[in-house]
Formats: C-alpha cells, structure tokens, sequence
C-alpha cells in the first residue's frame, strides 16, 4: 500500500509539473519599428537586445530583400542566430568602415565618425575637407574603382562594414568580400524618388554608429530647412520657364518629370518644361524638339560637365541659339569642387537638399532668400 501511495503521489506530482510546463508561455520579444518619414528603400525593427535592417530596394528591379543583423558586442557572445537567414550578422558601434560612393561621405562627417573610414576607391573624387586631411594623413587607403575594388588592401584593412552600392548586384567584387566574412550593405539611397527620402538614409549610418538620435537631430533640422524654403518658393506669383541639360552625341538629356531633379524645381516653385513627363532616367530628346519647346526660356539649369559659355558653344554650336545662353543665364554646379576636383554637388548634394533648394530659389527668384550666397550653384561664365 506504501508503495502504490508513493507511485500515485509521484505520478501526480509529474502531472502538475507537465501541466505548468504546458500553461507557461516564453516572453514575448519587444518588436518595434524605427520610424522613417520619406524613405521607403530600407526599414529597422529593433528587438530586446539587437535590431534589423532591411534593404528593400538595393538597386532598380532588385528581386529580393537584404536583411542583417545589429547587435552589440556583448548581446552577440551570448545570442545565436539561422546564418542563412541574414546577409550579414554586424557588431555596433562599427569602429571601422569602407564606403565607396561620395554621398556616403557626408553622413560620416555629420556624424563626426570620419576618422573610422579606412578605404575608398577613387579618393580623387571626395571634396571633404576633413576626409581630404585623412586622406593626406596617409588614414584612407585608395581601393581603386568601385566595379573593381582592390580585394587584397581591403581584406588587409578589415572593416567592420562595407558600404556599397549597386546598378544590379552584379558587382563581383563585393561578393568576394562578402564571402570573406566582412558584411556588405547595399546602400540604395539614390534609388528613392523624393530629395528627402534620399537624405533620410542618413538613418541607416546612424544605427551603425548607435548615433540614432544625433541622425534623427541632423535629418530634421534639414527636412525643416527644405520645407520652409518651400513655402517661402510658394508666395511667388511669377515662374521663369526653365530649360536642362545639354546635347550630347546628338542626343539632349534632361531630367523627366517624375525625377527628383524635377521635384526639386517644383519646390523651388519654376516652370519646368518637362514636368509633365514621367518615366525612369533620364529624357533622350532631338534638339529641334528641345529648341521648339525652350529656345525662349529664361533660366538654364545644369548644362551638363560644361564649364564654361565657350566650352558649352563649342559642344555643340546650337546651344548658343538659346535665349537663356544668350543673356548668360545659365547656371552650373560642375564648377564646385574640391582641392582634388571631386564635384561637390555629387557628394553633398543628396544629403542636403535643403541647399540644393534654396539655390534654386534665389537663382529663379532673386528676391528671396536676401542674404543666402548660392552653395552649389554658380553662374556659367
């Protein structure tokens, strides 16, 4: 009887302890969203103890999602993680970094984090002063192009990350390094449709750097700047009519209605010729087209890499036909560059919009914008 007690006492007990193994639930993990306002190419969620950043759009027609892992150096000793689920597991805040476009360049200065860049192809092209110091500093190596980066100083090098982009994730060269170990993001800034989508991934170095609060400061003090320079365009009763571009091999190209070129100029409250066109890249016109439409045109934006009245005629002699080349209203962001000739515009200009805009607005309308000095843009002279 002892006996047949003990078994159905244990047999209870073991009963119990099944049925509170069965009622007892895991805690579920925090899921929460990073809020971006403009950009649509990438998302972050954050968890308890790491975060996700996902690439949605690296590149035009890109037919999947990239996906990595943020977690900091304690958190990654003691959390496991499906390798195949991830295109790369990163440890933050990053100490070490290779970019390889110059519009990565200014979030690393705005940041203050400049002095973590190790590499980049093409130094020549950075106009930063103070990536140009740590480039003179002997601090950035040069990683030769981006279509085909030096592997071997890269590999030496080391860096947390790798910051790349890509015309279609053809880039064999990023691959080798991915393969290596070292994780590659695809930075697909330049694939968003609005000026400030395009300055809000600035976000994406900031969970990086754990800076996510020094980028959400930095990205709304430029979206402020940029809307009320927009307003300010708004009050504007008169538009001049603006003409783009320049001929090149018999073909004119100019920026199609949809671009951010074109939203730019619309902001800044103009007449642009093209605006009601729509598509991706670039317009492909015959001159006689662009002539009938803009030969009286009061302002000419952008005449591609000419740098000079004289150099833009003797491209091409028909451009002298034009009104706008006529009275010398012709403007250019080609002639602002660095020490080493890097472009400005193509660096900077992404991120800060807000400049881009009132450029445009004290060109088209003088009156406003008193004591604003254009940035990027200068008369063709």
């Amino acid at each position: 009887m002892k006996k047949l007690s003990f078994v159905l006492i244990l047999f209870l007990l073991l009963a119990c302890k099944k049925e509170k193994g069965i009622n007892r639930k895991t805690p579920a993990s925090t899921v929460k969203n990073i809020a971006l306002k403009y950009a649509k190419g990438f998302t972050v969620t954050e968890n308890d103890n790491y975060k996700v950043l996902e690439i949605n759009k690296p590149w035009p027609k890109a037919e999947k999602k990239l996906k990595y892992v943020l977690i900091d150096k304690e958190n990654a000793s003691k959390t496991s993680f499906m390798k195949d689920a991830y295109d790369g597991i990163i440890i933050t805040p990053i100490k070490k970094i290779v970019v390889t476009s110059t519009t990565h360049i200014p979030a690393l200065e705005l940041l203050n984090v400049e002095q973590t860049l190790l590499g980049f192809p093409g130094t020549d092209y950075i106009s930063s002063e103070k990536v140009r110091q740590q480039i003179d500093n002997g601090n950035i190596r040069e990683l030769g192009k981006n279509e085909g980066l030096n592997t071997e100083v890269l590999l030496e090098l080391n860096p947390d990350v790798v910051v790349g982009f890509g015309i279609d994730g053809g880039n064999r060269s990023l691959e080798t390094i991915k393969k290596s170990g070292i994780p590659v993001i695809f930075n697909g800034d330049w694939v968003e449709n609005s000026p400030l989508a395009k300055a809000e991934w600035i976000k994406l170095f900031g969970i990086l750097y754990n800076k996510e609060k020094e980028t959400d400061s930095i990205f709304n003090k430029i979206e402020k700047d940029y809307l009320d320079a927009k307003i300010l365009a708004q009050n504007i009763k008169t538009k001049p009519t603006i003409l783009s571009g320049a001929m090149h091999s018999d073909i004119w190209y100019l920026p199609n209605g949809t671009s951010t070129e074109a939203q730019l100029l619309k902001d800044a409250n103009v007449n642009y010729l093209w605006s009601n066109t729509e598509g991706s890249g670039s317009l492909k016109l015959n001159f006689e087209s662009v002539f009938v439409k803009a030969q009286n045109a009061d302002i000419w934006l952008s005449p591609s890499n000419y740098s000079s009245l004289v150099a833009l005629r003797n491209g091409n002699e028909n451009h002298a036909s034009f009104k706008a080349f006529q009275n010398k209203n012709v403007y250019t962001f080609s002639n602002t560059k660095g020490t080493t000739g890097g472009v400005l515009y193509y660096e900077l200009g992404m991120s800060r919009p807000d400049l881009v805009l009132k450029d445009l607005i004290k060109i088209c309308h003088p009156e406003l914008l008193e004591n604003y000095k254009p940035f990027f843009f200068k008369p063709l002279e």
